[in-house]
């Protein structure tokens, strides 16, 4: 029982996050675009980025699409992990790192309702 509620709330922060910045790249808003602008990526790019991660957030709260939508989401951040590193910013990749466990725990404790 108490994997079950600890796993709903560790879900309910993933999708509040993942629709707080999914948002944020959709309506382009000048913080996301200036992060992912010093990665050469443009005002689209942001955008798709942006309604991909809306999606993955809310593939995540179906138990059919839970496998999927972590795994979009978990990609999305391993693509923002792997920019940081890529320009020498070890604190902004390590920022990343507990929202990319969050996923893979997610994942292992399974949804809860799933029938088992």
């Amino acid at each position: 029982m108490i994997p079950k509620i600890l796993n709903s709330v560790l879900i309910l922060f993933a999708v509040f996050m993942g629709i707080k910045h999914g948002w944020n790249m959709l309506t382009a808003k000048p913080e996301m675009l200036e992060m992912f602008g010093k990665w050469n990526f443009g005002k689209n790019a942001v955008i798709i980025n942006g309604a991909v991660t809306l999606m993955a957030s809310l593939l995540i709260l179906l138990p059919k699409t839970f496998v999927w939508g972590n795994f979009l989401m978990a990609a999305g951040i391993l693509l923002i992990i792997c920019m940081q590193l890529l320009h020498k910013d070890l604190k902004g990749a390590a920022i990343e790192v507990p929202f990319l466990l969050l996923n893979l725990i997610i994942i292992y404790l399974q949804h809860p309702l799933k029938n088992r």
